[in-house]
């Protein structure tokens, strides 16, 4: 009850146009005079007991690392604002002393599919017929090609699709949809368009996309056509794809063709480990991190992080070809260098 009424009115502005009910305003009293005012945050042994609650799930139990952490940025911020309403001089957090929970941000090599069992899972996602599999498949190739988060490809128009007849296309994506829900949102819709993450709201980002797939968006805009607002992707009702059903059909796929082993090592368990199969294949093939980086959204720091089991691969091709030129200017240094190679190095 007293969840429902903090959630549902004292901390939704858009509810409190309505009539507070006799059981909720008996719950939000019950908080007022139970609750510690907010200068015992600036004690350091409180602050920590709430920081330690922050971990803590409903039930009692442990909530996962990324979960406090993110709770805790948010407390981050509630304590930013009252210090700017002046209760206090600077965030109590600030010099605070508190293990927070680690956090392994490493990508699970186990959980990246490969190329040929993305080509499996593709096919068992557009035999999914009569149903939504045949229009999810280039759904998810956005996700493997392009290395897009679920809401970029949810948002993508086809006027950010350039898909030559031969050749390489171009997606230029400019945001993403969330879903907020209509209690959440100026205007009562479901969904917000956001801006890329973590950019400008005027920002894009050109990622290639090879010839096959261009094949595919073609083949899929010829059979489904678009929304009325261009969008690439809907539902049967013309409105933004959600999560829980492209995620059924993912699952269906999943279990339809992986073997018993790949689908308890949890091998592609969601569509998300689409992306990071994609971004995972380019480190592989030898792609400049940083190009990685920019294709995928993210900073370089936080592909080193989450990628840091993949990039031994891009490690050893690197050491592979500083070699080969150590080795081919000890030939110079002897006098046996090829012919092609003096040549380069004579225009040098």
């Amino acid at each position: 009850m007293l969840r429902r009424a903090l959630y549902s009115w004292a901390f939704n502005k858009n509810a409190w146009a309505q009539e507070l009910t006799e059981e909720w305003r008996k719950a939000l009293g019950w908080m007022k005079r139970n609750s510690l005012p907010i200068s015992a945050l600036a004690e350091a042994d409180v602050l920590r007991r709430a920081l330690d609650a922050l971990c803590r799930k409903l039930d009692g139990k442990a909530a996962a690392a990324k979960t406090a952490r993110r709770k805790r940025a948010a407390l981050s911020e509630v304590l930013n604002t009252a210090v700017e309403k002046g209760y206090f001089a600077e965030n109590p957090l600030n010099g605070l002393r508190w293990n927070a929970p680690a956090v392994n941000e490493e990508v699970d090599p186990a959980a990246v599919p490969n190329p040929a069992q993305v080509a499996r899972l593709f096919v068992a996602v557009a035999a999914q017929q009569p149903g939504r599999g045949p229009h999810l498949e280039a759904f998810f190739g956005c996700m493997y090609y392009a290395a897009m988060r679920p809401a970029e490809v949810i948002h993508l128009r086809f006027d950010q699709c350039h898909l030559p007849e031969s050749g390489w296309g171009m997606l230029n994506l400019s945001g993403g949809v969330v879903t907020a829900g209509k209690e959440w949102t100026d205007d009562g819709a479901v969904h917000e368009v956001h801006s890329l993450k973590r950019r400008a709201a005027t920002a894009t980002r050109p990622v290639p996309i090879p010839p096959q797939f261009v094949r595919t968006l073609l083949a899929h805009v010829e059979r489904f056509g678009v929304a009325p607002d261009g969008r690439v992707f809907r539902n049967q009702a013309g409105n933004y794809v959600d999560a829980s059903a492209y995620g059924t059909t993912w699952a269906r796929a999943r279990k339809h063709v992986l073997t018993r082993t790949e689908l308890a090592s949890g091998l592609a368990k969601r569509p998300y480990d689409l992306r990071h199969a994609g971004i995972s294949f380019w480190l592989y093939s030898g792609v400049d991190p940083a190009e990685c980086a920019r294709r995928a959204g993210q900073s370089i720091e936080v592909l080193f992080r989450h990628y840091a089991k993949f990039l031994d691969g891009v490690r050893e091709q690197a050491n592979r070809l500083i070699e080969q030129s150590i080795q081919e200017w000890g030939r110079v240094s002897q006098g046996t260098a090829t012919v092609g190679l003096s040549r380069d190095l004579d225009r040098k």
